[in-house]
C-alpha cells in the first residue's frame, strides 16, 4: 500500500522521488554559489588590477618594479609592467561578463525547475503572496525546502 502511493507520487513527476528531485535543487544552487563567489573573486582581483594601474601612472617609466608571476618575484620596469596589467585587466573584464551572463542563465535555471517541480522555499511564501491554486494535488506534490544563507 505504501509502495503504491510512492509510485504515484514518483510517475505524477516524471519517475523522480521527492529526494531526485531535492538532489538536483540543491546541486543547481550549489552550481550558483560556486559561480558567484569566483566571480566575486574576479572581480576583486580586477580591482586590484585598477588600483595598480592607477598608482603606477604617476612614477617614473623606468623605475624598477616586482611583479608576481605563478609563485616568483621577477623585476621589471614600470613601462615593461603596465601594458601587461592593462591587458589582464580587460581580460578580467570580459571574464566578469561571462560569468555574470552565466549567472543570470542559471537563476532562470533554477527558477525553471521550481516552477517545474512545484518547489516552495519556507519564509519566501510569506513574503510572497503565491498565487491562488485550487488544485489540491499540485499543493500536495509541493517540496518544501529550507532557505540557506549565503
Amino acid at each position: 500500500m505504501a509502495s503504491d502511493k510512492k509510485a504515484g507520487k514518483s510517475s505524477i513527476r516524471g519517475g523522480k522521488s521527492n529526494e531526485e528531485i531535492f538532489a538536483g535543487f540543491q546541486t543547481l544552487r550549489n552550481e550558483q554559489r560556486v559561480m558567484a563567489n569566483k566571480l566575486s573573486e574576479m572581480e576583486i582581483e580586477m580591482n586590484e588590477h585598477k588600483i595598480v594601474i592607477d598608482t603606477l601612472k604617476n612614477v617614473d617609466p623606468s623605475r624598477k618594479c616586482y611583479r608576481m608571476i605563478g609563485g616568483i618575484l621577477c623585476e621589471r620596469t614600470v613601462q615593461e609592467i603596465t601594458p601587461t596589467l592593462i591587458s589582464n585587466k580587460e581580460q578580467l573584464a570580459k571574464v566578469i561578463d561571462t560569468l555574470n551572463e552565466q549567472l543570470a542563465k542559471k537563476g532562470h535555471e533554477i527558477n525553471e525547475y521550481k516552477e517545474k517541480h512545484n518547489i516552495r522555499i519556507r519564509g519566501q511564501d510569506e513574503l510572497q503572496q503565491p498565487e491562488e491554486d485550487d488544485s489540491k494535488q499540485a499543493k500536495r506534490n509541493a517540496i518544501v525546502v529550507n532557505p540557506i544563507e549565503v
